[in-house]
């Protein structure tokens, strides 16, 4: 676990710290998060445990890392990295970022770019050539800011 940062809200000391996702942030709020992104659904305690056991089986293929404010116990932003392995560039790596997101009340506080930071360090640790994200085009500046660039378009078939 690393510090993200420490900020005043509301005349309070807030202190960040980064880590990877735990079974217990359910409780404090992570799903509620996700619904700030997209649609979660209903997902019951029972159906998050599995997942959150799938999720742990892949090892360090698949990370989700939060950001928790310690003086809440609340999830203040998060974000997730599942490690590709290719035959392309000698049997290379990419690390693809998903689901991205800072609970509106912490926005601003530089928050997501410690998620994509942490996220593209992992990336790099496991060997990846490059790290890639899809994101709307309201995303991009943010994203340049993160030291990405836009490398071309973003297609997507929805199933029901």
């Amino acid at each position: 676990m690393a510090e993200a940062s420490n900020s005043d809200i509301g005349g309070e000391k807030h202190t960040f710290k980064i880590r990877r996702l735990e079974i217990s942030d359910k409780r404090k709020g992570y799903m509620e998060l996700l619904g700030q992104l997209t649609v979660t659904g209903s997902v019951t305690d029972e159906d998050f445990d599995r997942r959150f056991e799938e999720i742990s089986s892949y090892g360090d293929d698949h990370v989700i890392c939060v950001i928790e404010d310690e003086w809440t116990g609340k999830i203040a932003a998060t974000g997730s990295v599942m490690i590709e392995k290719k035959f392309l560039r000698n049997c290379g790596k990419v690390g693809h970022i998903e689901d991205v997101v800072v609970d509106s009340e912490f926005r601003g506080k530089h928050l997501g770019k410690k998620v994509v930071e942490f996220l593209s360090d992992h990336s790099r640790s496991m060997g990846c050539y490059k790290v890639i994200l899809d994101c709307g085009v309201e995303k991009k500046v943010f994203y340049e800011k993160c030291g990405l660039t836009n490398k071309g378009i973003q297609m997507s078939k929805y199933f029901d």
